[in-house]
């Protein structure tokens, strides 16, 4: 059945016109800095966007800055709050839980394809942005956010590692939207759920008067990435974003398996 719903996925064809959106968003911002020669100056916008002038090898870090407060996030809601409630929705939930497929088992391959959704969305917007980001600004030793030149090496596991830690934050946005399909009939409830908790938690991080519960919202540490690229490595933020992603995967999915396995499917 995970097979099944990989090659569904694959051959959706929103699954490819949402990542080339994700894919062109930073391209279009590239084009711009290429053509205009300007970049943000340092401390304002997007990580590492006022640098890539200078080393095109950071635009891969750059546009994963982009895509990551509002545009991935909705991408990886709505294709994980459709999950079940689309079956729902379309009437086809109640006949694959006929045959002989468990509950648990159709979580889990609706689970792997939105992993497998994630992971490559990522992975195109960082693969797409490393192709334009050197060919428009070149490459050369990559810099840290500390001055130091890094090693290609360094860089490489480095740029790999930010993708990996982005991909398991959106798996936290991923379990959330899924646990909503398993409650609500409509994919479109189901994201919208998603996407409104991730818009408070935003708002909540930049609130001064929130700081008490900032350490346990959703979006806190979704920026840390940009600590791969210090000079040594600073851990903390990695650390505690990893783990908290984990609390919101394990909670969510748990919630929605529990939902799931007690859901009177009607439809």
């Amino acid at each position: 059945m995970i097979a099944v719903e990989l090659r569904l996925m694959l051959t959706r064809w929103r699954t490819w016109v949402s990542i080339a959106l994700l894919a062109g968003l930073p391209t279009v911002v590239a084009v711009f800095l290429a053509v205009s020669d300007v970049a943000p100056r340092p401390g304002t916008g997007p990580a590492f966007l006022s640098a890539v002038l200078e080393n095109g090898a950071l635009y891969p870090a750059a546009a994963l800055a982009i895509v990551l407060p509002l545009f991935l996030p909705v991408a990886v809601a709505v294709v994980a709050g459709e999950a079940i409630a689309g079956e729902a929705q379309a009437g086809t939930l109640r006949y694959l839980l006929i045959r002989p497929v468990g509950r648990t088992r159709l979580l889990v391959a609706k689970l792997v394809s939105v992993v497998a959704y994630t992971l490559l969305a990522v992975l195109a917007v960082s693969v797409t942005a490393y192709v334009v980001g050197t060919q428009l600004f070149g490459s050369g030793p990559l810099p840290s956010v500390s001055g130091t030149e890094l090693s290609s090496t360094a860089a490489t596991v480095r740029t790999v590692l930010a993708v990996l830690y982005v991909g398991w934050s959106m798996l936290g946005v991923a379990a959330v939207a899924l646990f909503l399909s398993t409650v609500t009939d409509s994919p479109l409830a189901a994201a919208l759920g998603a996407v409104a908790l991730l818009v408070t938690s935003g708002v909540l991080v930049g609130l001064e008067a929130s700081a008490s519960v900032q350490p346990y919202l959703p979006t806190r540490y979704w920026l840390a990435f940009v600590d791969l690229f210090r000079d040594p490595v600073l851990t903390r933020d990695l650390l505690r974003g990893t783990a908290l992603q984990g609390v919101y995967v394990v909670v969510f999915l748990g919630a929605a398996w529990a939902n799931l396995m007690t859901k009177d499917v009607t439809s």
